[in-house]
């Protein structure tokens, strides 16, 4: 065989691999990584943009609050993403009861 013909042969196999099973593989770690994330009480997106709150998970389904009362159950592998909590203000605004409370003092003393 033709060195050049291996060679090319290599290249194309090298570019597959590249372009095509090593991103495939990394989507798929990412999509297990999502689902491990799964639990109740996680607020969550599908795959079709349905957004809810886990209720409850069972092997490879979970069950899905998408408005008070009415539940609908998916599989876990139509997680699309995990929706995190919104962070509290840090620094509330000044006259805002947000800001009242946080800079009430609390009492750490022991026994108190």
């Amino acid at each position: 065989m033709d060195p050049n013909g291996l060679l090319l042969i290599m290249v194309v196999i090298a570019a597959f691999y590249l372009l095509i099973v090593r991103p495939a593989r990394n989507r798929q770690k990412e999509q297990q990584a999502t689902v491990a994330q799964v639990v109740p009480g996680v607020r969550v997106m599908t795959t079709a943009g349905l957004f809810g709150t886990v209720t409850a998970v069972e092997d490879d389904q979970m069950d899905l609050e998408i408005a008070p009362g009415v539940t609908v159950r998916y599989v876990t592998a139509a997680v699309a993403r995990v929706i995190p909590d919104p962070d509290p203000d840090p620094d509330p605004e000044p006259g805002t009861p947000e800001a009242a409370a946080a800079s009430i003092p609390e009492d750490d003393t022991p026994g108190a």
